[in-house]
């Protein structure tokens, strides 16, 4: 049997199990499976890999895209520029390490990108921020992170509590890379002020279980463009598939 398979810590509101199932039906593929492996720690990665002597791919979410850099013998160069890997490899002997987040994201926001979106806020600096980073500077988006942690502050980087009226006219572009709205948490959402949205606005959620966020919501409300991830999730579950089966 071939393994595939996602690692990260919570995998309950994962959809990447139930797409590949169907898509080995679709396929016929009778000798292909796909494991949900929930780690409670990073170190328990090469333990894995110990037991599960048939894994040909793996994906990596949350909280892992940046710690699994350290236990992989390549990075293929978008990877590596982007220091977060979302895709595991496994070819010649070596664990290689890509990262489809960013043609699942470029390929899913490229419909719904205008001219009022030059500049943009990026909710969240974990792995899926450093690619969704990478994809809005390559098209020259001005790209400026928030978040509620001190280490993290930099020069391009606002706090929660500093965004106001001023900054929300500014960045018309507004990408949640946080878990927060993920289900079952669904009143969850990252604590920006929704009042100064407009029409505008494009808000891109990477959450996709549910389909429309508490995020979203309120975006929606003050009448922004709206997307969630679930694109972004397929999109880039088909690119990793294209590269488990590389020759």
């Amino acid at each position: 049997m071939k393994l595939y398979g996602l690692i990260g810590k919570s995998l309950g509101h994962s959809f990447s199990k139930n797409y590949f199932e169907k898509k080995f039906a679709q396929l016929e593929l009778s000798d292909c499976a796909f494991v949900n492996y929930e780690l409670q720690s990073i170190d328990e990665f090469l333990p894995l890999l110990a037991a599960e002597k048939n894994v040909q791919g793996l994906s990596v979410t949350i909280p892992y895209k940046e710690s699994i850099l350290p236990f992989l013998d390549e990075l293929s160069p978008e990877a590596e520029t982007i220091a977060a890997v979302n895709c595991i490899q496994f070819k010649n002997g070596k664990k290689i390490g890509h990262n489809t987040d960013v043609y699942g994201f470029a390929q899913s926001i490229k419909p719904f990108l205008d001219p009022n979106h030059q500049r943009a806020l990026i909710l969240g600096t974990g792995g899926a921020s450093k690619a969704v980073a990478h994809v809005l500077r390559n098209i020259g988006v001005d790209v400026y992170f928030v978040t509620s942690s001190d280490s993290k502050k930099t020069t391009n980087t606002f706090f929660y509590s500093e965004l106001n009226e001023h900054i929300m006219q500014a960045f018309k572009l507004i990408v949640n890379t946080t878990p927060l709205g993920t289900f079952p948490n669904v009143n969850e959402c990252p604590n920006i002020p929704f009042v100064h949205f407009t029409a505008q606005h494009l808000a891109y959620d990477l959450v996709y279980n549910p389909a429309e966020t508490a995020f979203l919501k309120q975006a929606a409300a003050k009448a922004a463009i709206v997307v969630n991830g679930l694109s972004m999730l397929q999109l880039q579950a088909e690119k990793s598939w294209e590269i488990w089966n590389q020759g």
